[in-house]
């Protein structure tokens, strides 16, 4: 099933024609109504008559999380707010917030590509989806929830944390489609276990997962332990929010690009030139539909590929790779470059552990210094008689060692830690800890 036929099956050719009369509009729309784009295109010696193909596109400035700071709150808005009917912002862990604003047809687009999302996902209408993103400013649960609602799905607005009410829910209610971080699931998956019950049993068979970078491993195990489909959601809330892209049912080879709304480029991070298809580089995102905020270029930090190569699910629009990390997230660990998702599927393949883990870091240099934390599974932890000092503890961390130097090129101190003792979250896992030395 695919929901808008006419758009996710367009040839090529035509989809271009629109992407070009889309962008030809969007720039004209900036440099009228945003100083900031009017600024930067003169800096550029660029004007929108200038743009007559989309390889024009590469004479466009690049926008970055810094300009939406910089131009915080509303200076970047092409209306002014008495036009829209919603903001969002992120969460503005490490500064301002970045914010964000829709008119009603920015909303409507909005619904429409995540009802394309959670069709090509398996998702049907009729069915219930059981949502766990966090409400509020954070756009990935009213992201969905409108989604699921244009689709035409009993909708289940539960937002993160309170483990217990989710686990009743899903029970109670026979959802066939959850939707959430993937460490925060797994997690449900935990405490069903911990309370005695199989989180197979459940009426459950697609989960989309989405807001952090996840393994292949990691897809895995939740397929297992929920006997589900794990499927992909990517999205930025500078950008939109989640349904930019997202994997298909019948291949899992990569996510759809919504590409009637967002032409997506693929850049090399440090020269920003082009790097060609199939090659990773950092994504780079331009809106074409958005009315409130459209943005150009936008610099997400996350690596991927894109391929215009045919699904075998008949949709012909662009597909990117998973995300495998973000650019701020890579770690440089005696000079090799690794990142957070590569270590975690080594830690999914070593049946001791469960998989939950955390990296503290701290600088010794120009270089991460890095302490790995992870948790001994239930089992192995009762067979030792709950002894962190058992010589078998030695073993594990030899054999950690063994699997990410094998395989992520790269050594880390590594500490064992009883089940339980790596925090979780009600929603994106924090994986990495900055300047912190480990406590032991």
């Amino acid at each position: 099933m695919i929901f808008n036929t006419k758009m996710e099956t367009l040839p090529i050719k035509d989809m271009e024609e629109i992407q070009l009369n889309r962008l030809q509009q969007t720039v004209q729309t900036v440099y009228e109504k945003t100083p900031f784009y009017r600024k930067k295109l003169a800096e550029h010696k660029v004007k929108p008559e200038d743009i007559r193909s989309l390889t024009d596109i590469q004479r466009l400035p690049f926008t970055e999380k810094k300009d939406l700071r910089d131009h915080y709150p509303f200076d970047l808005f092409a209306l002014p707010l008495n036009k829209l009917v919603r903001i969002h912002a992120s969460s503005g862990t490490s500064g301002k917030p970045t914010v964000v604003g829709y008119t009603r047809n920015d909303l409507e687009n909005w619904s429409e590509i995540v009802a394309r999302a959670i069709v090509a996902c398996g998702g049907m209408r009729d069915q219930v989806l059981q949502n766990t993103f966090g409400y509020g400013l954070f756009t990935g649960g009213l992201g969905l929830h409108y989604g699921s609602e244009k689709l035409g799905m009993a909708t289940v607005p539960v937002s993160g944390g309170n483990t217990e009410r989710q686990i009743l829910l899903i029970e109670d209610f026979e959802p066939t489609v959850i939707v959430g971080t993937p460490s925060y699931v797994l997690n449900i998956a935990d405490k069903m276990e911990q309370l005695g019950k199989d989180p197979r049993a459940t009426n459950l068979q697609y989960g989309i997962f989405g807001a952090e970078p996840w393994s292949t491993e990691m897809r895995e195990e939740l397929e297992r332990r929920f006997g589900i489909k794990a499927m992909d959601i990517y999205g930025l809330s500078e950008v939109m929010g989640p349904g930019i892209s997202c994997e298909c049912k019948e291949a899992q080879q990569g996510l759809h690009v919504a590409d009637d709304h967002f032409y997506v480029e693929v850049i090399h991070p440090k020269t920003l030139k082009p790097v060609g298809e199939g090659e990773e580089g950092e994504l780079v995102f331009t809106s074409l539909t958005k009315e409130a905020f459209p943005i150009i270029r936008y610099r997400t930090g996350d690596i991927a590929s894109i391929t215009s190569e045919p699904c075998i699910c008949g949709r012909t629009t662009k597909r990117m790779s998973r995300v495998k990390g973000r650019i701020d997230d890579m770690l440089i660990i005696r000079g090799v470059n690794v990142f957070p998702s590569e270590v975690e599927s080594v830690l999914l393949e070593i049946e001791e552990l469960v998989p939950h883990y955390q990296l503290y870091l701290s600088r010794q240099g120009a270089l991460d210094k890095v302490t790995l934390k992870v948790e001994i599974n239930e089992q192995i932890y009762r067979s030792l008689g709950q002894d962190l000092q058992h010589e078998y503890i030695n073993v594990l961390c030899n054999k950690i060692s063994h699997q990410l130097k094998n395989k992520c090129l790269v050594s880390v101190d590594i500490h064992i830690e009883h089940p339980g003792a790596i925090p979780r979250s009600n929603g994106k896992a924090i994986r990495i800890v900055r300047d912190k030395i480990a406590q032991v």
